[in-house]
C-alpha cells in the first residue's frame, strides 16, 4: 500500500463529545385521527409519484421491480430488482436506508438504523445476507462542536461493529464533510449545520427474481392475517419519528438495532417462509410506523384492513412489572384511559425496525412456529386482518380500521386515506405540470371503482405457429446520438428469428452500411440530439437534408419486400419522414404531452384492427405496456389528417374503453391514439415500448405467467412470419 499510496501524513483531530438531553415525547391529548392525517401527508411518508413518474424506469428492458406496485401502480415498493440478461431469471436487488433525523439525537443509532433499514427493504427480494454489499454515503458538518465525535462514533458503530456482526461489507462509498451553510442578514450572522447523515445503498445478486414480494395485499384470498415482526421488541422508542416531527417535538430515545443477530435471524426466517410459499405480501416498518405500512399495503391492494393493537399496548407482565392492566374486575370494553390512548399512538407510529407480513389465516400458526424456530416469536404478533370484498364480515371493507379493547378507535375509507397520502404529490404537480392533469390524477388516486390494469387476449391469440427456418433476415437497428433502447429491440428481433445489425447513422452517411442490404429497419427510442430540435425532428432532418441518405431511405421505403418500425423517439422520427413513406401522408406530428412533462408509466393499451403486419392476429388485445416519452401527443394541427390516419393502437381505461383521461392516457391524444400504420401495413410508428416488456417478468405488474413471453412478443413473431 505504501507503493500505491505513498506515505501521506497522518491527521490528528482533537474532538469532544457533546452530551445533549431531550424531552420525552408528550402525547397527552393528541387525537389519533388528526395524527394519522398529519403523518400520512408528511412529505417523508407521502406518495413520491411526482418524482417516480418523470423518470424512465424501463430503459434497457431489464427492469423487473420498480417503485410502482400492482394493477393500480402505487409507488410503495421496498426495493428495485433488475434482470441480468434477456433469457434467464437471475438478477440484482437494490435498496436504500436512511434515518438522518435520528442523528440529531443519537448519531450511532442513526447509522445502525440506516444499514438495517436498507436490509429490511432489500428483504422483499430473495436475498442471501452473505451476498449483500453496501455503499455508504457519509455526510457531516466537520468542525462544528460535537459533530466530529458523532461522525467517529457512527463510523465505528457501522464499520467496526454492526457490519462485521451481520457479515456484510462496505466496499465503496463517498463523503461530504462540510454540511453547513452560513450567511448574513444585515449585521446578524446565520448558520445551519446538518446532523451526521449516512445514506446506505444495498446491493445483492439473486438467483431468481420471481421470488420478490411486494407490499400489495392479496385481495383474492378470503381470509388473511397481518403479522408484525417487531425488532424493537416492544420498546416503542419515538425519538425522531414522523409523529414527533408533526407535533413539533423531538422525543428522547430513538429506535435502534440493539442485537444484530435479530436481523440475521429475520432474514433467515423470511426466506424460509418465502420458499414455503407462505408469504403473500411484505412491507417494512419505517417512516410513519405500523400505521403507514398498513395503509400503503392497503393502497396497493385496494382492500380494507383492520388492525388490532391489543397485543401492542399491554405494559409489563403483572409480576415483575406492575403496569400491566389486567384483572377480573377490569372492564376492557369501556376502558379508554389516556394512558392507553398514548400507548396506541406509540404502537401505531413508532418507527422501530420491523416487517409486516400478509399470510393466510389457515397457515398463520405454522408461520408463527417458523418464527419461533428462529427465535422471533416473542416479539411477533398477529396485528390485523384484511377485509376483501369476498369476506363474510362486512365491517371494515374498503376501510382502514384500528381496534383496541373490542372497539374501533379509528376508521377511515382506504380511498380517503389514499387521497391524504397522495396530496403532497398533487400539490407539487399542480405547480410543476398542467394543473388540470394534476387534478385528474389526484382525483383518480384510490378510486374504489377503478379495477386497475388487466390482461385481455382475444380468442385464438398467439396460436399462429412461429416461423420455422434457418434463414435470418437482416434488420438494421438504427441508432443516433441519444438513442438508448436499441439493445432490447435487437434482442427481440433476434429472438424472433432475425439477424439484428447495429447500424449507426454515421455508418449510413459514410457508406459503411447500406439499407439495400436489409429487409427491415427499426428506429428505436431515446432522445436523439437531446430533442433540442423537437422529438425525433433532428434525426429526421439528418436524413432529409442529406441527399444521399434521403435517396437511400426513399429507395428502402419504396421496395415492396421491406418493413419498418418506429418506437417512441423512432416513432417521432418516422412521423417526420411521412412524406417519403408510402401511405404515411396522414400521420400526425408528435408533440409535447398534455401534462407538459415526461411520462414514464405502465399503461393500458388496446391493439386495433389494422393492416399493420406487426399486429396481425392481435386485434382486441388489451395489455399493459411501458410508456416513456415527453412528446407523444398526436398533433394533427401541424401535419397529417386525423380522418385519414390509420390507427393501430390506443390507450384505454381499465374498463377497456378508449380514453383521453389523464393519467390513463399519458399524452392526451384524441381517441387515445398512440400508434399509426400504413395501408399496406409494412410501416408502423408507435409511442409505447413493447421491446421493454416482451417478457412478463419485465413488467412491474401482470397477471400472466412470469416464466413466459408476454403477449407483446407476437409483434416480432408476426414480422418474421410476414417475411417468410
Amino acid at each position: 500500500m505504501d507503493v500505491l499510496l505513498g506515505k501521506p501524513p497522518k491527521m490528528h483531530r482533537d474532538v469532544a463529545r457533546i452530551h445533549r438531553t431531550f424531552k420525552p415525547l408528550e402525547l397527552t391529548g393528541v387525537d389519533l385521527q388528526q395524527a394519522a392525517i398529519q403523518v400520512l401527508s408528511h412529505p417523508t411518508v407521502a406518495s413520491k409519484r411526482f418524482l417516480v413518474t418523470i423518470g424512465d424506469r424501463t430503459v434497457g428492458g431489464l427492469s423487473h421491480r420498480d417503485q410502482m406496485v400492482g394493477p393500480w401502480q402505487v409507488p410503495v415498493a421496498d426495493c428495485a430488482v433488475t434482470l441480468a440478461d434477456f433469457q434467464g431469471f437471475a438478477g440484482e436487488a437494490m435498496s436504500m436506508g436512511e434515518r438522518t433525523p435520528l442523528a440529531a439525537l443519537d448519531a450511532a443509532a442513526s447509522g445502525r438504523m440506516a444499514v438495517a433499514e436498507a436490509i429490511t427493504n432489500l428483504l422483499a427480494a430473495p436475498i442471501e445476507l452473505a451476498r449483500v454489499k453496501l455503499s455508504a454515503n457519509w455526510m457531516a458538518a466537520c468542525g462544528e462542536p460535537g459533530e466530529d465525535a458523532a461522525l467517529y462514533e457512527t463510523v465505528k458503530a457501522v464499520g467496526l461493529e454492526l457490519c462485521p456482526a451481520l457479515g456484510v461489507s462496505i466496499p465503496v462509498g463517498k463523503d461530504s464533510l462540510s454540511m453547513r451553510t452560513q450567511w448574513a442578514e444585515g449585521t446578524d450572522k446565520k448558520k445551519v449545520s446538518s446532523p451526521v447523515s449516512l445514506i446506505v445503498s444495498a446491493f445483492a445478486s439473486i438467483d431468481d427474481v420471481r421470488g420478490t414480494l411486494t407490499p400489495q395485499l392479496d385481495a383474492q384470498e378470503p381470509d388473511t392475517t397481518l403479522v408484525l415482526i417487531d425488532l424493537g421488541r416492544g420498546q416503542h422508542r419515538m425519538g425522531g419519528s414522523i409523529l414527533a416531527q408533526v407535533l413539533g417535538q423531538t422525543g428522547d430515545r430513538v429506535p435502534d438495532l440493539d442485537d444484530p443477530q435479530l436481523l440475521v435471524r429475520t432474514v433467515d426466517a423470511v426466506n424460509q417462509l418465502r420458499a414455503e410459499g407462505k408469504l403473500l405480501a411484505l412491507h417494512d416498518r419505517s417512516d410513519g410506523g405500523l400505521f403507514a405500512a398498513a395503509c400503503e399495503m392497503a393502497f396497493a391492494g385496494h382492500v380494507g384492513v383492520s388492525l388490532n393493537v391489543d397485543l401492542l399496548v399491554t405494559e409489563g407482565d403483572g409480576i415483575s412489572d406492575s403496569r400491566m392492566e389486567t384483572g377480573d374486575a377490569k372492564n376492557w370494553a369501556q376502558q379508554v384511559s389516556a394512558r392507553r390512548e398514548e400507548l396506541t399512538l406509540k404502537a401505531l407510529f413508532n418507527e422501530e425496525l420491523g416487517l409486516l407480513l400478509q399470510v393466510r389465516t389457515a397457515e398463520r400458526n405454522e408461520v408463527m412456529q417458523t418464527l419461533r424456530a428462529h427465535g422471533l416469536s416473542v416479539f411477533s404478533h398477529f396485528v390485523g386482518k384484511t377485509r376483501p370484498e369476498s369476506s363474510p364480515i362486512d365491517a371494515g371493507k374498503r376501510k382502514v380500521e384500528v381496534w383496541r379493547d373490542t372497539k374501533a378507535v379509528f376508521s377511515a375509507t382506504v380511498a380517503d386515506l389514499h387521497q391524504v397520502w397522495d396530496s403532497v404529490s398533487w400539490k407539487i404537480c399542480r405547480e410543476r405540470d398542467n394543473p388540470d392533469c394534476a387534478d385528474a390524477e389526484h382525483a383518480a388516486a384510490g378510486d374504489p371503482a377503478d379495477t386497475g390494469l388487466h390482461v385481455h387476449l382475444p380468442e385464438g391469440f398467439g396460436r399462429a405457429p412461429a416461423f420455422v427456418g434457418s434463414a435470418r433476415p437482416r434488420v438494421a437497428i438504427l441508432r443516433e446520438q441519444g438513442v438508448n433502447s436499441h439493445v432490447e429491440m435487437a434482442y427481440a428481433f433476434h429472438e424472433a428469428g432475425f439477424e439484428s445489425v447495429d447500424v449507426h447513422m454515421t455508418d449510413l452517411q459514410s457508406g459503411r452500411a447500406d439499407l439495400a442490404r436489409f429487409q427491415g429497419i427499426v428506429a428505436c427510442g431515446g432522445f436523439s440530439y437531446g430533442d433540442t430540435l423537437g422529438a425525433g425532428i433532428g434525426w429526421a432532418r439528418s436524413i432529409t437534408f442529406n441527399p444521399r441518405l434521403a435517396q437511400q431511405f426513399g429507395d428502402f421505403f419504396g421496395r415492396t419486400d421491406t418493413f419498418g418500425l418506429g418506437v417512441c423517439n423512432g416513432c417521432q422520427m418516422f412521423a417526420e419522414l411521412a412524406d417519403i413513406i408510402p401511405g404515411a401522408q396522414d400521420w400526425p406530428r408528435f408533440t409535447t404531452n398534455r401534462s407538459e412533462r415526461f411520462e414514464a408509466r405502465l399503461s393500458q393499451v388496446e391493439v386495433l384492427d389494422s393492416p399493420s403486419l406487426f399486429f396481425a392476429g392481435m386485434a382486441g388485445a388489451r395489455v399493459p405496456i411501458a410508456v416513456a416519452h415527453g412528446e407523444g401527443y398526436a398533433d394533427f394541427r401541424h401535419r397529417g389528417n386525423a380522418d385519414g390516419a390509420i390507427a393501430a393502437m390506443r390507450f384505454v381505461d381499465h374498463a377497456g374503453q378508449p380514453t383521453e383521461r389523464y393519467p390513463l392516457n399519458p399524452n392526451g391524444s384524441a381517441g387515445g391514439l398512440t400508434a399509426v400504420t400504413t395501408a399496406d401495413g409494412r410501416f408502423t410508428a408507435m409511442m409505447p415500448h413493447p421491446e421493454r416488456v416482451f417478457r412478463n417478468v419485465q413488467m412491474s405488474w401482470t397477471s400472466g405467467d412470469r416464466a413466459e413471453r408476454s403477449p407483446w412478443m407476437e409483434i416480432w413473431r408476426n414480422a418474421r412470419r410476414w417475411v417468410g
